[in-house]
This record gives C-alpha cells, sequence and structure tokens, in this order.
C-alpha cells in the first residue's frame, strides 16, 4: 500500500468513524509502510496506538484489505526519536524516570467539537450549572472543590464538561488537563495492576492540574478502583487542585458508592440539571435550526412544527435534537415543506416512544376541572361560549398531547366531524398568541397533564 493509497483510505475513514474520531485518533496516523505483512503507523504516544488498535485496528486492517491483499495485521508504535509529552510532576530518581514509559501518558478523552458554550442553550432548568461551569472554565483560583454535576441522561451534563475542557484547553493551554469517564479511568487502573506500574499510574494522575471524571456512578461497587479513586482525589485536594465530577444522580443517592467517596463528593458544589421545561426546549430546537440553514437553505418550515416537538418530546434533549436532525434531512429528501403532518408521519415512533400515556378522558377531565364546568357539559352538544371555549381547550391539548387523530378526537367529545375538531384547535392555535389569558390556560394545563 502506497502512501497516497492510505491518504485515500484516511478520506474513507473519515465517512465511517465520524469527524471528531477522524479528527482525534486517525488523522494523527503516520503510514510508515508495509513490512512481512505488516503495516506500520507512528504514533505520537503509545496511549494513542493501544487506543486505535483496539477500537479501530480491525477496521483500517479491513479497509486495507480492500485495496492490498498483502498485509496480515497492522501495528501503531511510537518512533523511537518522538519527543515526550513534557509532564508538570514533581522531581524523581533517574531511575524511576527511566521506568515511566509512553503507555502510561494521561489518557484524555477525545472532545465533542460541538459540546462547547456557545452551543449550549441555557434556560432555568441548568442556569446554576452552566454559571458554576463557567467559572471553574475560567481556571482562575478554586473557590469549590469538587464542582458536581448530575442529573438525568440527556440533560447536558457531557456537554458541559466538554465545554470546560474547550475552554481550558483555549484560554489557559499551560494547564494539565485531564478528562476522561470513570470507566477509562477503570480501565487504566486495571491495565496498571496488571503491568505492575501502580506508582506510574499514581503519579500520573496525582500530577494534573484539573481533573474531570464523568459518569462516576459506573465505579460504584468496584471494590478497588474506588479505593484508589478516593486517594487520586484527596491527592488533588490536598494540592488545592479543581476535580471536576459528573453523574447521573447526587452523590448520596449512588448505590454501593462508599460513604467516604459519598462525603467527599458533596464536600464542594453539588449542582443539579433539571428536566428542560418547554421554553428551554424551543430554545434548543430554535438553536439547532440556526446552525441547520446553512446545510439547509431551500428548506421551509410551517409554524408550529417547534413548538409541536418541544411540547411533545420532553424527557432527553438527545432524543429531542436526533428527532430534529431525521426531520431535517427526510424533508429534504423528499423536498417537502416541513409541516406538522410531514413531521407526525417522519417521526411517528419517537412520538410514540416519548409520549406519556395522556388520555383523551384524562385531558377532558382536566379541562372541566379548570374552568369549573361539568364534563358532560363540555362533551355534550351545547354551544354557549362558557362551555365551547374549553371543548376547543381540550381538543388543542389532545392533538398536542396523544397521537390520536382527528376523527377519533370527533368521536369522543360527543361524535362531533373532525373538521369541528379541526377548527377548534385552529381557533385556540390564533388564540395562544392573542390572549395571554388562554396563552396562560394552555401552560398551566400541560404542565398538569406532563408532570
Amino acid at each position: 500500500m502506497t502512501k497516497e493509497e492510505w491518504g485515500q483510505l484516511k478520506q474513507d475513514l473519515r465517512s465511517t468513524v465520524g469527524a471528531s474520531n477522524y479528527k482525534n485518533w486517525i488523522e494523527p496516523l503516520d503510514y510508515v509502510g508495509v513490512t512481512d505483512g505488516i503495516a506500520v503507523f507512528h504514533v505520537p504516544t503509545s496511549f494513542m496506538g493501544n487506543y486505535v488498535s483496539q477500537n479501530f485496528g480491525d477496521r483500517i486492517l479491513y479497509q486495507i484489505n480492500q485495496m492490498s491483499s498483502d498485509v496480515r495485521r497492522v501495528q501503531f508504535k511510537v518512533p523511537a526519536n518522538a519527543p515526550r509529552r513534557p509532564t508538570r510532576t514533581a522531581p524523581q530518581p533517574e531511575a524511576a524516570a527511566a521506568r515511566q514509559e509512553d503507555d502510561m501518558l494521561i489518557p484524555t478523552a477525545p472532545l465533542d467539537e460541538r459540546f462547547t458554550f456557545e452551543t449550549f442553550v441555557v434556560g432555568k432548568p441548568n442556569e446554576l450549572a452552566h454559571a458554576a461551569a463557567k467559572r471553574v472554565a475560567e481556571g482562575g483560583p478554586v473557590t469549590f472543590n469538587p464542582l458536581f454535576l448530575y442529573g438525568g441522561v440527556g440533560l447536558g451534563k457531557t456537554h458541559l464538561m466538554h465545554a470546560i475542557a474547550w475552554e481550558l484547553q483555549e484560554n489557559r493551554p499551560e494547564l494539565n488537563v485531564v478528562y476522561l469517564s470513570a470507566e477509562q479511568f477503570m480501565y487504566r487502573f486495571v491495565q496498571a495492576l496488571r503491568d505492575r506500574k501502580m506508582m506510574d499510574f499514581k503519579q500520573m494522575f496525582r500530577s494534573v492540574d484539573v481533573l474531570m471524571v464523568d459518569d462516576v456512578q459506573f465505579i460504584a461497587g468496584k471494590e478497588s478502583t474506588q479505593e484508589e479513586f478516593f486517594h487520586t482525589f484527596n491527592a488533588l485536594v490536598d494540592q488545592n487542585k479543581q476535580i471536576i465530577i459528573s453523574g447521573d444522580r447526587a452523590p448520596g443517592e449512588i448505590k454501593n458508592l462508599e460513604e467516604r467517596i459519598k462525603s467527599r463528593l458533596q464536600c464542594g458544589l453539588v449542582v443539579d440539571l433539571h428536566p428542560t421545561d418547554y421554553e428551554l426546549r424551543l430554545g434548543i430546537l430554535q438553536s439547532k435550526v440556526d446552525r441547520y440553514r446553512a446545510q439547509y437553505p431551500d428548506l421551509d418550515m410551517a409554524d408550529g412544527v417547534l413548538e409541536f416537538l418541544a411540547h411533545r418530546i420532553s424527557t432527553n434533549v438527545r432524543v429531542l435534537e436526533g428527532a430534529l436532525t431525521r426531520l431535517f434531512a427526510f424533508a429534504s429528501l423528499v423536498k417537502q415543506e416541513v409541516t406538522l403532518e410531514l413531521t407526525q408521519d417522519c417521526l411517528a415512533d419517537v412520538l410514540r416512544a416519548s409520549e406519556r400515556k395522556i388520555s383523551i378522558e384524562e385531558i377532558q377531565r382536566r379541562v372541566a376541572e379548570h374552568y369549573n364546568i361539568r364534563l358532560s357539559e363540555m362533551i355534550g352538544p351545547k354551544r354557549l361560549r362558557n362551555f365551547a371555549r374549553p371543548r376547543q381547550v381540550a381538543m388543542y391539548l389532545c392533538k398536542q398531547l396523544t397521537s390520536r387523530s382527528l376523527p377519533e378526537i370527533g368521536r369522543r367529545f360527543g361524535g362531533r366531524d373532525h373538521t369541528t375538531v379541526m377548527h377548534g384547535v385552529k381557533r385556540i392555535d390564533e388564540l395562544r398568541i392573542q390572549d395571554a389569558q388562554i396563552a396562560e390556560d394552555l401552560e398551566i394545563l400541560r404542565r398538569t397533564l406532563e408532570s
């Protein structure tokens, strides 16, 4: 295989591993040549070589074999004259320094280029977490240690962790910042035990300026890893080094996590990323649409689509963003405007999965209670205004919060025709913009039904 062929193969790999993985792990590879059936690549560090071998080695070998049949395996090694990465360590005996191998260098995980403070949408549920993350990202004097961010899946913990790392990397490049998952910490710990390099491991993690560990709940129940994590934590705090941790729940609620670790994690600032509210979800969608405009310049979107998605997909921001990506791609392929009907067709499975099973009956009952009328009056034949308006509000909420069709909704409202439901939904959609009281009623009812 020639260097030109490797250049082409690299581009093929970019499309299969993704831009972020390509930038962090494939692009730095320096193809040397083939010797005795082995394709040799130079890498900056042994850690990178090990990581690429474990995660991308088989894929690289497979694609090489599509071009060349004389390669049996791939090898990643650090060239003999490669400069060592400088480490911020205390002086140590020459013999110990000689034993410190490249493969024990800090295993900083790759950062996602999308996860910056600029792309993080701030709202009431996450404003405290965002402010705390920004303070830590300044890299100034340590004011709270550790910073512990917690919340459910898709609420922005990892986004903030990456944003902090990007900011520190940009503004304080002299700091030794390490970001990795708790699983990666455990992997390096087990590897050090196996290779009898525990002293190197301890020195490696205790020489950092900022340690960031994602998903700390992963080490719960793993006694030896917890022991080492505890001692690493204490050593860094004693040196006034910043620690940033994330988890899926508050420290005291993580099962099988040692009490002494829970206590240490609670001694700093513990911040909850609350579930997103409607306004925050809508802001996230609008921000994503703005970024999509360059990719889909000719795509039109009807009014109400983003509002519909923000209402219907309420538990997970990743699902919400993924749904919008899929919707735009589909509309672009079929060359249609993004309408509410297209959205419901394209995302039917996502909407079903995200839907809390709110029934038409529950909506009718809640609306009747809110407007202090009888349920029979709301679904009955009377067309008096004090019954008709609540009836239209209930129809609108049925359309927004359930996957029921217009004819089915009409049948549940005293056998009304689907055109009547359509008119009611349209009328409330107009009034919620013009009438502040209607808008407030809708928001109160929606929150009550979704809680």
